[in-house]
């Protein structure tokens, strides 16, 4: 019975901190990381960097991925709706 009411306790204590720790990122990275799953075949580990702003009064969007391959793309897009454009990074030998 102790052990129940525990596990019990312990249950809704999680499911209350996990709504506390929902991700804090935009809701655009959602459609990045949907898009780039789809296009590229890349499993998102993390963003290098992001970046938002405004170009001729429409929200401009920019990320660099580091998929679960090695591989890294630049990702960006004009507007809210628009698809991202993706541009692998590649070494670059000068």
């Amino acid at each position: 019975m102790l052990k129940t009411c525990l596990v019990s306790v312990f249950s809704l204590f999680l499911l209350s901190n996990s709504a506390i720790a929902q991700s804090t990122d935009p809701a655009w990275l959602e459609d990045l990381n949907f898009q780039i799953a789809a296009e590229k075949q890349c499993e998102v580990i993390y963003i290098v960097r992001m970046q938002e702003g405004v170009l001729g009064g429409q929200p401009t969007y920019e990320a660099r991925v580091q998929c679960d391959d090695g591989r890294m793309f630049d990702a960006s897009r004009i507007g809210e709706v628009a698809p991202f454009t993706f541009a692998l990074c590649e070494i670059q030998v000068c």
